[in-house]
């Protein structure tokens, strides 16, 4: 078995799943970051103590087989019977209710935060308000659809970049590359690299995000190299921008492929930059990260085919040694990147050297405990109701792609991680999400991956993006040192 090294911290000592499922009752240990010493796993006949790799071995059972786990939010029904709508002047009063209501949590959270202490016992009053104002979102999706959703959720990418880093936009043609495998079918509708056809050719966009320091640092190692060519006879390339450069064969450097979250129906590369500029800065590394297509405009499988153009314009058009690369991803862009990492094992092409997951979304049948457990504290704000029209799964399965629900390119953690790289898995204590994340470290290590796994205190879903938590910073700490201490030396 691959190495394992867990960081764990159970916020409360005990918590029950859903009745159609085993009640568990978690024992805590005597120190904060060290797992349970044993859980009690309790059913109609029988209740049984167990060690925390057998509690867990006991769960991932039911995610062995494509069927559906017991606990699953959808039976077969993916058609959306209640629709959204964008906001109108004839629904003004609903939407002041919804701002009124949202007034009276955010003024009775910040009350209840200075008179009886934060909900949770690290918040401070930042994170409380930012639980205040996100909690049951979901419940007012008649209020929004989706392309609202995206105009909101693009102001993010309107601030302005930090004055230690550095952005530049780029595009790239998707070609033919003669794939094989699950995406052989949608890689044959792509342009096939002729002249003819270059104009209609879709492309791509994305952008590479660098730390000021780290661009110092290439700048002179490229100089370098151009004066050696120089010195040989050689021209220079004459490259003068981060997007410009590629990889040479002599210059050393570690390239992170980002793909970001939002559900697979939202957000952005822009919007995720105060995680992209981090990983840049803490890895020392630039950031090559994408704008994969959205659903329900593009049904899986479209985001992995984007993903895996994005990994071959870095090997194949560009050069970069794949054991170079970081594959990384938030929630959504967390499955996504080990989607592409699977697919990239079953076709028989070479891997990258090591994978960052955040907050991994990676399984849509959203079976585990903790999407109840912790709802009342996490600030996701998707419906898991099947029928809602803002349900992220219907958005991207479509209402014929239900039999895709298990399939390990949607839902990885029903996969098979034998021969993966390496991953640093993180995922917060009061996300709704803590589970799934659980099972899959614990799943990936028993097959042989090398797997740190760290569950950060009370904290919620992509906590990584708020600067003001102590959780993030240190997350970023981490991952700095997992890659420099752990990945093998860049090529």
């Amino acid at each position: 078995m691959a190495s394992y090294v867990s960081s764990w911290l159970w916020g409360t000592p005990t918590s029950s799943a859903p009745s159609s499922s085993l009640a568990i009752t978690r024992t805590p240990s005597p120190t904060q970051y060290r797992r349970p010493t044993s859980y009690t796993l309790s059913s109609t006949s029988n209740e049984k103590e167990l060690t925390p790799d057998e509690f867990l071995d006991a769960l991932l059972e039911q995610y062995q087989s494509s069927s559906l786990p017991a606990n699953s939010r959808f039976n077969g029904a993916l058609d959306p019977q209640r629709e959204g709508k964008p906001p109108s002047v004839m629904d003004l009063w609903q939407h002041a209710w919804f701002v009124a209501t949202k007034t009276k949590d955010i003024v009775t959270s910040i009350a209840s935060h200075h008179l009886h202490g934060p909900t949770r016992p690290t918040w401070n009053i930042s994170m409380t308000l930012l639980s205040a104002f996100m909690r049951n979102m979901a419940s007012n999706t008649h209020l929004i659809d989706v392309p609202t959703l995206r105009l909101a959720m693009s102001i993010g990418g309107l601030l302005p970049t930090p004055s230690d880093a550095l952005i530049t936009p780029v595009t790239f043609k998707v070609r033919r590359r003669g794939l094989r495998g699950f995406l052989k079918e949608w890689d044959e509708k792509e342009w096939d690299g002729g002249e003819a056809g270059a104009g209609k050719a879709r492309e791509i966009s994305a952008e590479w995000v660098v730390g000021k320091r780290t661009w110092a640092r290439l700048q002179r190692e490229w100089k370098g190299l151009q004066d050696q060519r120089v010195s040989a006879g050689r021209k220079s390339r004459g490259a003068t921008g981060p997007a410009a450069h590629h990889h040479s064969g002599k210059v050393k450097e570690r390239v992170v492929l980002f793909l970001h979250g939002g559900a697979y129906y939202t957000a952005s590369a822009a919007t995720h930059r105060l995680i992209t500029i981090q990983l840049s800065k803490h890895l020392d590394a630039r950031v090559f990260s994408i704008n994969y297509r959205l659903a329900p405009d593009t049904r899986f499988p479209g985001p992995v085919h984007d993903a895996a153009s994005a990994w071959f314009r870095l090997t194949e058009d560009l050069g970069v040694p794949p054991g170079n690369i970081i594959i990384a991803g938030d929630s959504a862009g967390g499955g996504l990147s080990l989607a592409l990492m699977l697919y990239l094992r079953d076709a028989g092409y070479p891997l990258p050297g090591g994978a960052i997951l955040m907050c991994p979304w990676v399984d849509l049948t959203m079976s585990c405990a903790s999407w109840d457990t912790n709802a009342p504290y996490d600030v996701i704000t998707f419906p898991t109701d099947p029928a809602d029209h803002m349900n992220p799964v219907a958005c991207y399965l479509g209402p014929t792609g239900f039999s895709y629900i298990t399939h390990p390119y949607a839902s990885p953690l029903f996969g098979s991680f034998h021969g993966l790289p390496p991953m640093l898995i993180q995922a917060g204590d009061c996300e709704v999400l803590r589970d799934e994340v659980t099972l899959l470290a614990h799943k990936a290590s028993q097959q042989g991956v090398q797997v740190r796994h760290e569950l950060y205190e009370d904290a919620v879903h992509v906590f990584q993006m708020w600067p003001f938590l102590d959780q993030s910073k240190k997350a970023f700490r981490s991952a700095r040192k997992w890659v420099f201490e752990e990945l093998p030396r860049v090529q």
